[in-house]
């Protein structure tokens, strides 16, 4: 299977941004750890989009995401197969409650 082109929306690009800069300034111990384990989360949705839990409160159908355990993050995205891409929509930290609006 040919991996699925990533495609970062805009609201999770600043979301990404705005986390890696936190996660730099905070966790002097593992700086770039963030990144890194997103960057992990893409390739993996890429060869596997069906890989996350479904998401039950989106309004977006297909909506998925995958828990990045190490950061304490969930990745949300959606497979977009006939377009070749998978979505990235939101990125959300685990403590923030019941997930973003996707």
């Amino acid at each position: 299977m040919t991996p699925l082109r990533i495609k970062v929306g805009r609201r999770a690009a600043r979301e990404i941004t705005k986390a890696c800069e936190w996660w730099d300034t905070n966790r002097p111990a593992a700086p770039g750890l963030l990144r890194s384990e997103i960057e992990r989360a893409f390739a993996l949705i890429a060869i596997q989009p069906g890989i996350g839990a479904r998401s039950l409160n989106a309004k977006l159908t297909a909506v998925r995401r995958v828990h990045l355990s190490r950061i304490r993050y969930h990745l949300y995205y959606r497979a977009r197969p006939d377009q070749g891409t998978v979505e990235i929509l939101a990125l959300w930290h685990t403590s923030r409650g019941i997930g973003p609006r996707v």
